[in-house]
């Protein structure tokens, strides 16, 4: 069992398809006034028909009113990190801090080359991802930051404003060492799909990241945990992922949580958006949230 005890949350993705931006702004009041806790946008910003994802959140933030956004990740090679902690603490000001920077290395190398981002090698992306979650934590502190390394040069950036609350930094990863880069760095590991991260492959990734935040001299258990889950509540077929009914996605989501260590859960429909996020907040995310806690109840009372 692996439970590292962090309350759980809820979040549903939402599609920067500008084509179905009047869907997405449905979807993202009715889980406002649902209760769910998050809502993700996925950043794909060489995909012609996607609308760039820190545009859509800031204008999704203000048409709601308490839930909070999780960017489901954003490519930082696209995204130099000073400008983004700007953005970020920005969007924390006027949002009220509803904002969990979810941030990955990029590895669709032609496409970022493509928007004329740089050509890096794997361990390039790597050392610059890193790196990059140092410089973006120290600049939403506020004060100075300046770093000249191989993958950056910031000669002095007087950093501000500071958000109201502090923006958590969550990264996006997969192979070994992003994931030993979450450990060290990271305040959150955001999984791939499980169609992508299967629930048998999550432990040995887990111990990857604990060993790491262990020998970076920090606790995993302040490490969140999300994972990014596609499939369909109730009578579906051909569609890939969890599919079942609401018992079925409660009893595997407790185990997912108790079992695998994850206390974030992003729900992506492979169907009916607006039915399927009702039935996720009304009846599966009640039904995990009790399930749980008498588990760790149970776990805490044991002798």
């Amino acid at each position: 069992m692996t439970d590292y005890g962090h309350p759980l949350t809820f979040g549903l993705a939402l599609d920067p398809d500008a084509d179905r931006i009047g869907e997405t702004r449905r979807l993202a009041k009715r889980a406002d006034d649902a209760g769910l806790d998050l809502l993700a946008v996925q950043d794909h910003a060489y995909q012609a028909g996607h609308l760039d994802t820190w545009t859509l959140i800031t204008r999704l933030s203000a048409e709601t009113e308490r839930i909070s956004f999780l960017t489901d990740v954003l490519d930082l090679q696209l995204r130099p990190p000073t400008m983004l902690a700007k953005a970020a603490a920005s969007l924390g000001v006027l949002a009220g801090g509803r904002l969990v920077l979810g941030l990955g290395g990029g590895t669709f190398t032609d496409a970022i080359a493509g928007m004329g981002g740089k050509r890096r090698s794997r361990p390039e992306m790597i050392a610059y991802t890193e790196e990059s979650l140092h410089v973006m934590r120290a600049a939403l502190a506020g004060g100075g930051v300046r770093l000249l390394s191989e993958q950056h040069a910031i000669e002095g950036y007087a950093a501000g404003p500071v958000p109201p609350a502090p923006i958590p930094l969550w990264l996006g990863a997969q192979k070994s060492r992003m994931l030993a880069v979450t450990g060290r760095a990271g305040d959150g590991w955001i999984s791939p799909l499980n169609i992508y991260v299967a629930p048998d492959e999550v432990p040995a990734k887990q111990k990857i990241i604990d060993e790491a935040a262990r020998e970076a001299g920090r606790d995993p258990a302040r490490i969140r945990r999300a994972y990014n889950v596609i499939g369909a509540i109730g009578p579906f077929r051909g569609g890939r992922g969890l599919v079942g009914d609401a018992g079925v996605w409660t009893e595997t989501l407790t185990e997912w949580a108790v079992e695998l260590g994850f206390d974030t859960f992003v729900f992506w429909p492979v169907t009916n958006h607006q039915a399927q996020s009702e039935v996720f907040a009304a009846e599966v995310v009640p039904g995990v949230r009790e399930q749980v806690g008498k588990i760790r109840g149970q776990a805490v009372s044991s002798p």
